[in-house]
């Protein structure tokens, strides 16, 4: 089989190869991360916006809700759709749109205003993850994309940091305002850089496919229509348990993201900026633990997810404990919430997305992540609004000051994250296709 029409050779196919996935790769993570500051405002100016009695807990978790609802159902539907359409585009669409709603947001003090710009933002949030990944399977073989996808899903911990310390200190010393505006004005300009960076699959170059570039044993394409391969997909039993297992392991990452710094600030007594601090070494701690989780399952386990799942799963689990009922030392949370990042965004890599992509088939990456990613972002959505029941529940009042008691909210959220871990682990002898 011919490498690639045109008269290419060899060796100038090889280095078109290198150059355009270093760009993928940077175009990807880099995208993403500042993307995902476009969706964590809300997490920073919770405390604000309550003490300035614009929006109630209640009120709150009902805006959070809405983002991850719609972007559970946008990131099902573009999911399908990315299948048939340009990653460049996509992506760069969705990280301009974005923008825009934060721009809006950081100016609506009405409760239906927020809720219906929170739920466009994540259907246009929606978008990017699937394209992003359809980028990862047609410039990365098999047996590289652990690692490529571990560092890609990375990008959400550079977001994560960069709201969580550098944004939400903007905040301590602004107004809330700023929580917003400022991803919104950074975002409309990486858009136009991912644009213009981002290359589409190697055949829209005149290059051959990594399959044939790599020569590495594949699973034949099928002559079926896209959307007759989309199908198998929902015939997959694995598929059901991996989403399963995601929708309970996101209840606990975004109950975390959502209320972790509302927490810190009413249990632990912290600043807005020291709770930043402890919620970006969660997140530096992540973006090594997601590059770790790519290595340990492709490396050590031949590119099984399963044994690596396991191993992650229990280090979250043990550092949510410590969190919530260890001593009440800063460096001790430190420490913990350093291994619950690092440890949580190596099962955000595998359960919530690439154990899926591997078990699907090829044509179908898309509608893979949009299947599991539907089943993730509904138990984010229903968990902003049961946190936000249980923690208004555990308010009271004493001597004129609110105290907060999250002991309920904190078992529902451990809880999740012991059945996730079942789940996961019942797919031990799960085989992978592509």
């Amino acid at each position: 089989m011919a490498l690639a029409d045109g008269g290419l050779t060899r060796e100038r196919i090889d280095a078109l190869f290198r150059h355009h996935r270093v760009r993928v790769m940077l175009a990807i993570t880099l995208g993403y991360g500042f993307i995902y500051t476009c969706r964590l405002g809300l997490s920073i100016v919770k405390s604000p916006l309550i003490d300035e009695g614009i929006f109630s807990v209640e009120e709150l978790g009902m805006i959070g809700a809405a983002l991850f609802y719609s972007y559970g159902f946008g990131k099902f539907c573009n999911g399908f759709l990315s299948d048939y359409f340009s990653p460049r585009l996509f992506f760069s669409l969705s990280i301009f749109l974005s923008a825009v709603i934060n721009l809006f947001m950081g100016f609506s003090t009405f409760l239906w205003l927020s809720i219906v710009l929170w739920a466009l933002n994540g259907w246009f949030q929606g978008m990017a993850a699937p394209s992003a990944v359809i980028s990862i399977t047609q410039w990365f073989s098999l047996h590289e994309r652990g690692r490529r996808y571990g560092l890609w899903s990375a990008s959400h911990s550079i977001g994560e940091g960069i709201t969580f310390y550098v944004i939400a200190n903007i905040v301590a010393v602004t107004s809330w305002h700023y929580g917003y505006i400022v991803p919104g004005v950074i975002c409309l300009g990486v858009a136009v850089w991912v644009y213009a960076f981002l290359q589409n699959e190697p055949k829209s170059l005149g290059l051959p496919t990594i399959h044939e570039w790599t020569g590495e044993p594949t699973e034949a394409k099928s002559d079926r229509p896209t959307w007759q391969t989309q199908k198998i997909v929902f015939g997959i039993g694995a598929m059901w348990v991996v989403a399963l297992s995601s929708g309970l392991m996101y209840i606990t990452r975004y109950a975390i993201n959502s209320w972790g710094i509302l927490y810190l600030e009413k249990v632990r007594d912290y600043s807005l900026g020291e709770a930043g601090f402890f919620m970006a070494v969660n997140t530096v701690a992540g973006i090594v633990g997601s590059i770790a989780y790519g290595y340990l399952s492709d490396k050590v386990f031949d590119a099984r997810r399963p044994p690596a799942n396991l191993v992650f799963a229990l280090v979250e689990i043990v550092a949510l404990l410590v969190i919530f009922y260890g001593p009440d030392n800063g460096l001790v949370l430190a420490l913990a919430f350093a291994l619950y990042g690092a440890a949580l965004s190596g099962l955000i890599a595998s359960i919530g997305g690439l154990f899926g992509v591997d078990i699907a088939p090829r044509g179908a990456t898309g509608a893979a992540m949009g299947f599991v990613g539907i089943f993730s972002y509904l138990g984010a959505g229903t968990q902003d609004l049961i946190s936000g029941t249980l923690i208004a529940s555990g308010v009271s009042v004493v001597d004129s000051v609110e105290v907060y008691d999250f002991d309920a909210a904190i078992l529902f959220w451990v809880g999740s994250s012991v059945v996730s871990m079942l789940l996961a682990a019942a797919l031990w002898n799960t085989k992978i296709r592509d």
